[in-house]
């Protein structure tokens, strides 16, 4: 895949120049190439990190525009009908990234669609320039995955049909984009973009004119994550003296329940029959003697250790309530942003426990053995769960989540292993659930998680072209997938905002 400029173009249009302008990833390539898999996985990253973010697939812009898919014949560069729609709804989703990056608090929008021309990365550039937005245009250059069948037969288009007449379609819209598409050429037109262009699914990779931080965090991200099977493992130690006296944090061993648990575990993990399985754990007792008994290799990370509850280490939340009123309420309030005295915040343990990210993506295997809070963040990661969700996601003692990345996501399995412990979770104050409270926040604004794919109705009336309210019969040839045979057609007076 290949990224063109992240550079700030605003130099040439006169425009303000912004330390630290919003960014726009626009995503290159023929289809099948995991231009969305990428979208939506840096997406969840970026936003997990706290750059609030947000794709714009084209795809669905045209999807809501023309209701019935006929053929690939859409696809055909000489259908001036399609070409114009398909140009449409590009223009009204560049609308909505602007209105993201500059009224919404958006910080970087993906723009994921082919964009295979030299005209249309072009406007695209232009349209950075104009808004003083540094743009990234990445393109895939090799195929991501070992079977289109695997990715595209779920695609919205293809609902109604088999899988042979929907390989068939796609594979001839595929060619419909290789008779147009114009690579890009970093040597000569395109060596001034910022870029990194992934080759067979990172085996090499050409990064051209990396100029910020946001994008060093990208290149950094991209050249580590892989789409080879494999299962996380994630669970917390075996419950520990501090549990059962409700104490944070410490550095406790186990209980006698936790180390039942701490057995059951290495007959669980013999069980899955992995092959070269990692295992990491924390630095603290409690997470390596649950290590110990599963009789293979494990690594330590002090990454992984709890969350620091500073002076509030080793009390109980009643300890904590009496001696500290207002820092209790304070973490009620914002659970999230609240950091301890002398100790640690969520927003801080996200920071930590980003190095176990990049190694997580980089492993096949891999049973991580952790702590509450750390786990949290983790699970948070995979699920692309917000700010706001994290700090009370449930992560019970003696529990294994089993994590399975899919497509466009991630799988979970909560596997309970018989051993009673504790319940350590402590739900979110029903005062905090009705709405903020007087306290003063200590930071700034949550970060946003990924949307859903809820992409709103492109306003076709308001594009400098007026509606298109239906396609000529040549567009509608060969409707491989609408039962009735109707024409495509643009929904009139459909509202994009």
């Amino acid at each position: 895949m290949t990224y063109p400029p992240l550079s700030s173009l605003s130099a040439a249009t006169g425009a303000p120049h912004f330390v630290n302008p919003p960014t726009v990833i626009v995503m290159v390539g023929l289809p099948a190439r995991g231009k969305t898999y990428m979208s939506k996985k840096l997406t969840r990253y970026l936003n997990w990190i706290g750059m609030p973010t947000k794709v714009f697939n084209v795809g669905e812009y045209r999807r809501e525009a023309v209701k019935n898919y006929s053929s690939y014949d859409f696809f055909k560069p000489d259908n001036e009908c399609a070409v114009k729609i398909r140009q449409q709804c590009a223009l009204a989703a560049l609308r909505d990234v602007k209105s993201y990056l500059k009224d919404e608090g958006g910080q970087v929008a993906v723009f994921d669609a082919t964009n295979t021309t030299r005209e249309r990365r072009e406007m695209i550039l232009k349209f950075g320039a104009e808004n003083s937005f540094k743009v990234s245009v990445p393109t895939t250059s090799l195929n991501l995955y070992n079977s289109l069948e695997s990715v595209k037969v779920s695609c919205p288009d293809y609902k109604d049909c088999n899988k042979t007449d929907a390989m068939l379609d796609f594979q001839r819209r595929i060619e419909c984009y290789k008779t147009s598409y114009q690579p890009l050429d970093p040597d000569q037109h395109d060596r001034d973009l910022s870029f990194i262009k992934v080759i067979d699914v990172g085996r090499r990779y050409l990064v051209n004119r990396i100029q910020d931080h946001i994008q060093s965090k990208i290149v950094y991200y991209l050249m580590n994550i892989h789409v080879q099977p494999r299962t996380i493992y994630l669970c917390r130690h075996g419950e520990s003296s501090d549990n059962l006296e409700g104490r944070l944090g410490g550095d406790a061993g186990l209980s006698a329940r936790g180390k039942q648990f701490s057995a059951a575990l290495a007959r669980f993990v013999e069980e899955q029959q992995l092959e070269d399985l990692k295992v990491w754990t924390s630095q603290l007792c409690r997470s390596i003697q649950t290590a110990e008994h599963l009789g293979v290799p494990y690594e330590q990370w002090k990454a992984l250790n709890e969350i620091d509850a500073g002076v509030c280490e080793e009390m109980t939340y009643d300890e904590v309530k009496e001696k500290f009123p207002d820092e209790f309420a304070l973490r009620d309030e914002d659970k999230f942003y609240y950091r301890y005295p002398a100790g640690e915040s969520y927003q801080d343990l996200v920071q930590r426990v980003e190095p176990v990210i990049m190694e997580l993506e980089r492993q096949e295997n891999v049973l991580v053995v952790c702590h509450q809070a750390v786990m949290r963040c983790l699970l948070a990661y995979f699920l692309d769960k917000s700010a706001d969700e994290m700090p009370y996601l449930k992560c019970p003692l003696h529990t294994v989540l089993k994590l399975t990345p899919v497509a466009y996501g991630c799988k979970v399995e909560s596997i309970s292993l018989n051993v009673e412990a504790v319940n350590t979770h402590r739900e979110r104050p029903e005062e905090v659930k009705r709405g903020p409270g007087t306290l003063i926040r200590r930071n700034s604004v949550t970060p946003l998680t990924s949307p859903e794919s809820n992409i709103k109705k492109p306003r076709i009336d308001d594009l400098d072209e007026p509606p298109i309210q239906e396609v000529p019969p040549s567009v509608a040839s060969l409707a491989l997938c609408s039962p009735s045979h109707l024409p495509l057609a643009l929904a009139g007076q459909v509202q994009f905002s």
